[in-house]
């Protein structure tokens, strides 16, 4: 009985990744259809105040409302920053790289931000710094140089300098949130909801002042929708009900699919040529921060048989 239901949890935490996946893989495509016709600040504001409200519904939902009064000014100190810096900061850079560069090389140069969670981890929570950590390191490193450089690593041609760089600086952003995060316990639901509810507050002057308030068509707003209610909204369902009943580690690691299944929506939906300088850069990317996870894991468990 406990073997089958093992096996349950594990199905139900697969499935719910899977669905987790495919919706943030349409990110790229998403992103590219609103910005046809909005700009980028104008696309996270939208999509921000759906969010917050699919995460409150979601609260109730759950009868989680009095939650919130379990946190003091410290506490919610802490989940404005990290919603300032995770679904604020990073969006907006995030929007702005897609503004400006090709789907697939914006969105993958954005998913290196594993690779610089293990970087600021060295330098603020003071991990330890290993040969085969540097290793890891450098061989992703390689990978963002063959796709910023279309594989000519001795001829520099980029599509945009700016949209690469703007991609990189979100990605750098959200690896600093991932690490901050860490070093808190929240409601995962509840954090969620405040990281949006602060990112809301942050984003509405950003607009009336960098921007304007544009009402956007009925060609645009299904995607908004899209975008904010289940990109942005129920995909955190998804991820959390995936974590709650699978193993992290397999869950992280497959998480790097959905780079992949992004170039596959590109392909089919955006009609973007995808470079194989794109696919192989990814590779490479996946492959220095797979193998850093790996050797660490081996590492841990010597020292467990050492013992």
């Amino acid at each position: 009985m406990n073997n089958i239901l093992k096996s349950n949890k594990k199905f139900i935490s697969y499935l719910n990744l899977s669905l987790c996946i495919l919706l943030w893989a349409s990110i790229p495509v998403a992103t590219k259809k609103i910005l046809v016709e909005l700009d980028n600040l104008q696309m996270l504001f939208y999509s921000t105040i759906l969010s917050t409200i699919i995460l409150g519904i979601l609260i109730l939902f759950q009868k989680k409302a009095s939650y919130l009064k379990a946190y003091n000014k410290r506490e919610y100190g802490a989940m404005f920053l990290l919603g300032f810096l995770g679904n604020y900061l990073y969006y907006i850079f995030l929007y702005g790289a897609l503004a400006r560069t090709t789907a697939s090389e914006g969105f993958i140069l954005a998913y290196t931000w594993p690779m610089l969670v293990l970087v600021l981890s060295f330098v603020i929570l003071k991990e330890k710094v290993t040969v085969k950590k540097l290793v890891g390191i450098t061989i992703s490193f390689l990978g963002i140089i063959i796709i910023t450089t279309k594989g000519n690593l001795l001829d520099f041609n980029f599509t945009s300098t700016s949209g690469n760089i703007l991609a990189i600086i979100g990605a750098f952003v959200f690896a600093l949130f991932s690490v901050l995060g860490k070093k808190y316990n929240f409601d995962q639901t509840i954090g969620v909801f405040i990281y949006f509810f602060s990112a809301l507050i942050f984003i509405t002057p950003t607009l009336f002042i960098f921007s304007q308030f544009v009402w956007p068509s009925s060609e645009v707003l299904p995607w908004i929708i899209y975008n904010g209610i289940f990109v942005n909204g129920i995909s955190y369902i998804f991820w959390f009900k995936a974590l709650e009943n699978g193993e992290t580690h397999i869950i992280s690691n497959l998480l790097y699919l959905t780079p992949f299944i992004s170039l596959i929506y590109i392909a089919i939906f955006l009609k973007e040529k995808i470079l194989i300088s794109s696919i192989v850069g990814l590779i490479v990317i996946v492959s220095g921060v797979l193998l850093q996870y790996f050797k660490v894991k081996e590492e841990g468990s010597d020292k467990g048989k050492c013992q």
